[in-house]
């Protein structure tokens, strides 16, 4: 009896192993996932910043425009709505704010009042179990836009050359004075800046 109890001992130790190796396989493939996933999170965070950067740069040009004509209500709205003078691409910003998330990227306008970046990480997943890793970078895009958040109606014929549009902000009224620069809304007064869905 004891020689036969040996012998399932010694039967039960490969099976040991194996179920050790499996789960051990199994644990490596877990955190190459997670190294991905990480990766993958690493490229849309980065893609994010740079849209949004890309975006604010707009809004403040844009809020440069109206501030410059502010005496000249009829070019509101064009301003508001991006169409007015050609706003400077601003993809420079998301290029800078890529470089500080260790990416690269490729941006392009998405109409006058958005932008679409699609960035890649530096670095790669690195090394796993999974082969090809170990140069597998991530990509991932993202689209900030430019909303006006401001609503307005032209003086009425003779209300005098002085007399300026009141905006209604989202809720926020401005009566507006352009000699009091101290009390005119300022950039995310008039404009929203967010990622677009999807």
């Amino acid at each position: 009896m004891p020689l036969r109890a040996n012998g399932d001992a010694g039967q039960a130790f490969p099976i040991y192993i194996t179920v050790v190796g499996g789960l051990l396989f199994l644990a490596l493939a877990y955190f190459a996932v997670g190294q991905a996933a990480v990766t993958r999170s690493e490229a849309q965070t980065a893609a994010d910043a740079a849209a949004l950067a890309a975006a604010l740069e707009t809004r403040d040009q844009l809020t440069e425009q109206w501030l410059t004509n502010i005496l000249e209500p009829e070019s509101w709205q064009a301003i508001f709505d991006g169409m007015a003078d050609p706003v400077s691409s601003t993809c420079w910003r998301a290029h800078e704010l890529a470089a500080r998330n260790d990416a690269s990227v490729s941006c392009q306008p998405n109409g006058p009042l958005g932008y679409t970046v699609v960035a890649e990480t530096n670095g790669t997943v690195g090394d796993t179990i999974v082969p090809g890793t170990e140069n597998q970078k991530a990509t991932e895009s993202a689209t900030a836009v430019v909303e006006a958040r401001c609503s307005f109606e032209l003086p009425a014929e003779g209300a005098g050359e002085d007399a300026l549009p009141g905006l209604s902000c989202k809720g926020e009224e401005w009566e507006l004075s352009p000699d009091d620069a101290m009390d005119l809304p300022k950039a995310e007064d008039l404009f929203d800046v967010h990622l677009a869905d999807g």
